[in-house]
């Protein structure tokens, strides 16, 4: 019987990615193309049967021929079609008539083509439906499940094809066969690769899911262009993360925000792009931005795991390598502890009298007369408390001449290896291809794995720390949250419902001629704020709709140039009239945001406020829903954080206070449904324990 939609989106994909005996549909002999596709199973090496499908039942590249899956008579667990694209549905009705429930689909022309393409694309959806195929592609290079044998593909392969625990997922063939390309130069070795194509079945979601729960796999790296389902996906990088497996992600293109956010800063500020990074943080997705940082930054996190402490340490024979791994970790954010006294006072035992005790440390010279230095310097600073892993950089052989010329310099690295109670690595000084001379040397010295250089190697070491410190946090959980049942409009009534939700607001009054507003601002004692208050009016400056510092004396005369100043900016507007608040003094001014992502749900920003918002861009994004933990984190990834922490004499903010305050805005927000688009507070003042919000601002979209 056919499944429907839902039914084939949880299914188990392990029949398919470790299917056995395919059936090639369109193989022929005088296709180059087919040849090609036909070598792919003996370099990957495919373990299983093969039969040719083709209209004339003709044998192709020695395999027996048939003039359709029906008619071979065996059992198939996968049809792989290339036949031209207006044959694909004949193709599927063939295979599952011959009880087939699995293709591949290599033919191009369908949704990339265009309009006509897409229509067809969406037919071969419906057929499969219907037969209850699950399908990958069209315009599909298909998978090569290396730890498995199993390969049903036309993506390049370098010889040997080296087998390892790093998975690969692109949604571009092209892109998927560079991927492969740089890990072979590499040394590299991979469980999985696949290029998803055009997606009208299996996508990137359901690959990820599969490659979660496969054991050979130790890491993914994935190139994507969208992610088409985001809720899927997120379900299966929360199990990634829950498995301590980690994610690499380089991703193009935007998501699509709704246009209502533009009537707010925070939807200008937090972009398509933040909200993402924000979803990566959540779920301890590594984002890179290039192939060879993907491919070393997955492999690093593969072979290593998770440390702690989140630390590392540093070794060379080379002082200017000492100084540049200490710049480039202060550009990529790369923490860099001192040892501790006891692993420094083992490092004067064992270093030259001249040698300085520091991280990143220079064995200095003194290692090409005593190599053993290597091996005690390393076991040193392996033991020290402060430090997860180390890293030697040194020059690596890749020739027999450099083995003979370096090996013996090396070696005693590798016996420190053997023995370390941190994990190690090794990186070499400029990116070189990985030559067998290099490979066997380093199996026999007992050194892997290893990095390319400095450069890319900080970087994916950089990754690998932030990546352990996001493990070692609990990932937030909400909490239920009443629905409001309003919509709150304007100013004076979005404060009113941020305070019935516990957030503290300023106290205004409302008033509706000059007088009133004379009298209101005579009864707060001191200097006043007067706004205009309209629910048509989001930027309220840009309108003059905003004096501050008033005297009650002048209070009348502001409140008349207020309502003319609007007047002449939008003569349309709605004005319910001016509200007049006490003027409040020193104090940091945040800007706390909740945009609606159509993808990704809500996303909570926090960052410098007032009129510095779109001058210093300073803010820091996370998705709901977060707790005050969260939040803490999240305001101390500031640039400006700082001014939360006493800065020149002003009172260190109440930190605890504040998190719970961001947290009560965002469930305030949660709690006034999915048409919400933007509830933004700018600013919200915080002094000390003094935390109010001043101004606030809620969108809704049709």
């Amino acid at each position: 019987m056919p499944q429907d939609s839902e039914t084939l989106a949880g299914e188990d994909l392990t029949g398919f990615f470790q299917a056995r005996d395919i059936a090639l549909v369109g193989a022929s002999d005088k296709s180059e193309w087919s040849k090609l596709i036909h070598s792919r199973f003996e370099r990957f090496g495919h373990e299983g049967s093969l039969l040719a499908v083709n209209r004339n039942g003709n044998m192709a590249h020695g395999l027996p021929g048939f003039k359709s899956c029906t008619e071979a008579d065996l059992p198939i667990d996968m049809a792989y079609i290339y036949v031209p694209a207006t044959a694909v549905t004949e193709a599927l009705r063939d295979a599952a008539a011959a009880g087939i429930r699995r293709a591949v689909i290599l033919t191009s022309g369908f949704a990339e083509a265009g309009p006509e393409g897409a229509a067809m694309q969406d037919d071969v959806a419906a057929v499969a439906r219907e037969l209850g195929i699950r399908l990958m592609g069209p315009n599909s290079m298909g998978y090569a499940n290396i730890a498995h044998r199993s390969a049903v593909t036309s993506i390049n392969s370098r010889l040997p094809v080296r087998a390892g625990s790093l998975a690969l997922v692109s949604q571009s063939g092209a892109i998927a066969n560079e991927l492969g390309k740089f890990a072979h130069t590499q040394a590299i070795g991979l469980s999985f690769l696949a290029a998803t194509g055009n997606e009208a079945d299996i996508g990137l979601a359901d690959i990820v899911e599969y490659l979660v729960n496969d054991d050979a796999v130790k890491a993914i790296g994935i190139y994507a262009e969208s992610i088409n389902n985001p809720a899927r996906f997120a379900a299966a990088a929360a199990k990634a993360r829950a498995a301590r497996k980690p994610i690499v992600l380089l991703k193009l293109g935007r998501s699509e925000m709704s246009a209502a956010i533009a009537q707010a800063h925070t939807g200008s500020l937090l972009g398509d792009d933040g909200i993402f990074d924000a979803m990566c943080q959540r779920y301890a997705i590594t984002r890179v931005y290039s192939i060879e940082e993907l491919i070393i930054t997955a492999n690093v996190l593969a072979r290593v795991g998770p440390i702690y402490p989140a630390r590392i340490g540093m070794l060379s024979i080379s002082g200017g390598a000492c100084a540049m791994y200490a710049d480039l970790a202060s550009i990529y954010g790369l923490d860099v502890p001192q040892w501790s006294e006891p692993t420094q006072a083992k490092l004067r035992e064992v270093l030259p009298s001249f040698a300085a005790t520091l991280n990143p440390l220079d064995v200095t010279g003194a290692v090409v007369q005593t190599p053993e230095i290597w091996t005690d310097a390393i076991r040193a600073v392996c033991e020290d408390p402060n430090i997860g892993m180390v890293l030697v950089v040194t020059l690596l052989p890749n020739t027999p001449t450099e083995v003979a010329l370096l090996g013996d310099g090396i070696r005693p690295i590798g016996k420190a290896f053997r023995t370390a109670g941190r994990v190690p690595m090794v990186a070499n000084t400029t990116v070189q291809d990985v030559s067998e001379a290099r490979l066997e040397f380093m199996r026999d010295a007992g050194i892997d794995p290893i990095l390319p250089n400095l450069d890319i190697g900080v970087r994916a070491l950089a990754h690998l720390q932030r990546w352990s410190e996001r493990l070692a946090l609990e990932m937030p959980t909400g909490q239920a949250v009443v629905a409001a049942g309003t919509q709150p409009q304007g100013e004076r009534e979005t404060l009113a419902y941020l305070a019935e939700r516990g957030v503290p607001v300023i106290k205004s009054v409302l008033v509706a001629d000059a007088e009133a507003a004379g009298r209101a601002a005579a009864s707060i004692g001191g200097p006043a704020a007067l706004k205009i208050a309209s629910p048509d009016i989001a930027h309220k400056t840009e309108a003059g709709g905003v004096r501050l510092n008033v005297a009650a004396t002048d209070a009348a005369r502001v409140f008349e140039e207020i309502i003319a100043s609007v007047k002449n900016h939008a003569p349309a507007a709605a004005i319910d009239g001016v509200l007049v608040s006490p003027m409040r003094g020193a104090g940091t001014e945040l800007i706390v945001g909740i945009v609606r992502d159509p993808e990704w749900g809500l996303a909570v920003s926090a960052g410098l406020g007032g009129v510095l918002t779109e001058i210093l861009e300073d803010r820091a994004i996370r998705l709901a829903p977060l707790d005050a933990a969260a939040v803490r984190a999240m305001l101390m990834a500031l640039r400006g954080a700082r001014l939360l922490q006493g800065f020149r004499g002003q009172p260190a903010a109440d930190l605890d206070r504040l998190s719970e305050v961001i947290v009560a805005i965002a469930q305030a927000a949660e709690a006034l449904g999915p048409n919400l688009a933007v509830l933004e507070i700018n600013p919200l003042r915080v002094h000390g324990a003094e935390i109010e919000a001043l101004d606030a601002l809620a969108v809704y979209q049709a």
